[in-house]
């Protein structure tokens, strides 16, 4: 199984091992998606009773394109393994987090996994899913840890709440 991911072009041949999530120095409310669907980090710093709000949400698109079956009959490298088609996924993601009804961060992210697939083999789209799905969350991760003495900043200036 390889993958090529555009955005931060890499190749894969094995799975992605789990990563060990920095928390925030703050904690937040889970809008939009359970915690096992949010970028890792945001997971680590949830709390029911924290008046900062994370808002998550993905979106994934699929195309499919292949290669006209006459000219693949017609190929003998078909018959060998050479790719007939690609299967690609596209996923988006934004995070927002808000103090009250201020937002103090807003952060977008989409990625591009693609799979060339035979005859013989190919990566399924739930493969594909998982592997934008997993690649989108880093970066927006790494956007709010990028960000993070700001944030930080932006919440410890709002002082004590009521």
């Amino acid at each position: 199984m390889i993958g090529a991911l555009v955005g931060c072009v890499t190749m894969r041949s094995a799975p992605p091992t789990p990563e060990v999530a920095l928390e925030l120095p703050f904690k937040g409310r889970l809008l939009g998606v359970p915690s096992a669907q949010a970028p890792p980090a945001i997971a680590a710093s949830i709390s029911c009773s924290s008046p900062i709000i994370f808002s998550y949400r993905e979106e994934l698109s699929h195309e499919h394109h292949t290669v006209p079956m006459v000219l693949s009959a017609l190929n003998p490298l078909t018959y060998l393994g050479a790719p007939t088609g690609t299967t690609g996924v596209t996923a988006f993601a934004d995070l927002s987090i808000s103090d009250g009804d201020r937002v103090i961060g807003d952060y977008t992210a989409a990625v591009h996994a693609t799979a060339d697939y035979s005859i013989f083999s190919g990566e399924s789209y739930l493969e594909l899913d998982r592997e934008a799905r997993a690649q989108v969350r880093r970066e927006i991760d790494d956007k709010v840890i990028a960000d993070l003495d700001r944030l930080t900043r932006q919440i410890a200036a709002r002082g004590p709440q009521p």
